[in-house]
C-alpha cells in the first residue's frame, strides 16, 4: 500500500486542474440532545449515572463550474469545541477526496460493521474492532473510487494516506505535532454490495520510527497491521452480520499473563476478534438486536518455559438492544454482559444498561 499516497494526490492533482469559479454555496446546522442512564455491576461498575450529550453540526456545500462539489462538515461537543470536522472535494468521474479529523478515516466504514438497534459494543469494554485503523483518523486524505459495477454488484474503493500516522490533526493549516514513534501510515478498503448482500474487506498500516525503548534494549522497529472485514446479509426486516478483526501493534513489550488488564495496541502479542449480530425491524419504528463478540488477546509466546498465566485470554460480551423512534424523538436501551473485561481472566464479570432519550433538531 505504499504506492497509495501517489495515486490519491496525482488523481487530486488532475482533478482540480478543471477547477472554475464556484457557485453560491448553502450552509445548514442541525444537532441532537441525548440524556442517558448508565448503571452496572460487577469489577467496581455499579455506579448509576445520569449523563447529557450536545452535538451541533454545521455542514455547508457549493459546486464548481466544471461539477465539481466541496462540502465541509463541523461537529462541536458539549462545550463547543470542535470534535470533528472533514473537507470533501467531490468530482464528476474521478470519485471524491476527503480531508479532516476524527471522522474521515474509512476505518469507520469497516469496524463493528454489523446490524444493531443501538451502540455498538465498544460502548461496554474496549474491543479490538473499534481501533482498527483508528491511526488514520486525523493528518491524512482519503480517497473514494466512484461505485463501479461489475455483473450486478457495486464496488467501491477506499485508499487513505497520512504522512504521520499518530492520529494527530492540525487545523488552520498548521503542523500536527511532530512524534519520533509513528511514520507515515496507509489503508485501503472495498466495499461490495449486491443486491441484499453487503461485503467489506479493510487493512491499515503504520511505520514505526525509532525504538520503543530509549535505553536500548527491547528494539521496537515492526511496523504496525490491522485489518477487518464483514458480511451483511438483509432478509425483509431481518439483517444478519458477521466480522472478524486482526490488530498487530508490532509490539515487543513484555508478556502481560492472563491476570493483568491489558490494552489493545499498547500490549504485545497480538489481538483477534469476531463479532456476530442479527437485528430485527418490528416495524417502521421500532427495532431489536442481539450481538455476540468475542475476542481475544495472544501472547504469541510458545516457549517451553511458558507458564498457564501466559495462556491466551479472550473477552466476550453480549448485547440485546432496542430502539424506537416518533419522529425526531427516539427512545434506545441496551444490556451488555462483559466476561474478562480488559482481557484480565481474574477480573470480574460486568453487566452493564444504558436508556437514553434523544431529541434531533
Amino acid at each position: 500500500m505504499n504506492n497509495i499516497k501517489k495515486i490519491g494526490l496525482t488523481a487530486l492533482a488532475g482533478s482540480l486542474v478543471s477547477l472554475g469559479s464556484a457557485t453560491a454555496g448553502e450552509i445548514s446546522v442541525s444537532g441532537a440532545i441525548n440524556a442517558t442512564m448508565k448503571f452496572g455491576k460487577g469489577g467496581g461498575n455499579t455506579s448509576r449515572t445520569i449523563g447529557t450529550d450536545r452535538d451541533v453540526a454545521f455542514s455547508g456545500s457549493g459546486e464548481l463550474d466544471n461539477g465539481t462539489t466541496f462540502s465541509v462538515n463541523t461537529l462541536l461537543d458539549d462545550s463547543y469545541g470542535v470534535s470533528a470536522h472533514t473537507t470533501t472535494i467531490t468530482t464528476p468521474s474521478m470519485g471524491s477526496f476527503t480531508m479532516g479529523t476524527d471522522n474521515g478515516s474509512a476505518s469507520y466504514k469497516y469496524d463493528e460493521e454489523v446490524p444493531k438497534a443501538y451502540e455498538e459494543v465498544s460502548d461496554a469494554s474496549q474491543t479490538v474492532a473499534n481501533v482498527v485503523g483508528n491511526f488514520m483518523d486525523a493528518n491524512h486524505i482519503l480517497y473514494t473510487s466512484p461505485t463501479l459495477d461489475l455483473m450486478g454488484a457495486s464496488i467501491t474503493l477506499d485508499l487513505g494516506y497520512s504522512p504521520q500516522a499518530s492520529d494527530a490533526g492540525a487545523g488552520d493549516g498548521g503542523q500536527a505535532t511532530y512524534n519520533p514513534t509513528f511514520g507515515e501510515g496507509t489503508e485501503a478498503g472495498v466495499t461490495i454490495s449486491y443486491d441484499a448482500l453487503k461485503l467489506g474487506f479493510y487493512g491499515a498500516e503504520r511505520s514505526k520510527e525509532l525504538p520503543a525503548n530509549a535505553t536500548g534494549t527491547g528494539i521496537d522497529t515492526a511496523d504496525e497491521f490491522n485489518g477487518a472485514w464483514y458480511v451483511n446479509y438483509s432478509m425483509g426486516p431481518v439483517s444478519i452480520g458477521y466480522t472478524e478483526s486482526y490488530l498487530d501493534a508490532g509490539t515487543s513489550t513484555a508478556i502481560q499473563n492472563q491476570t493483568a488488564a491489558k490494552t489493545v495496541r499498547t500490549a504485545g502479542g497480538l489481538f483477534t476478534g469476531e463479532q456476530m449480530s442479527i437485528a430485527f425491524n418490528v416495524n417502521d419504528n421500532m427495532s431489536i438486536s442481539y450481538t455476540s463478540s468475542e475476542e481475544t488477546y495472544d501472547t504469541q509466546d510458545d516457549a517451553l518455559t511458558a507458564t498457564t498465566n501466559d495462556d491466551d485470554v479472550t473477552t466476550e460480551i453480549d448485547a440485546i438492544q432496542v430502539a424506537y423512534s416518533m419522529g425526531g424523538m427516539s427512545i434506545k436501551a441496551y444490556n451488555m454482559e462483559v466476561k474478562n473485561p480488559g482481557f484480565d481472566s481474574d477480573a470480574s464479570d460486568q453487566s452493564v444498561t444504558e436508556v437514553a432519550l434523544g431529541l434531533a433538531f
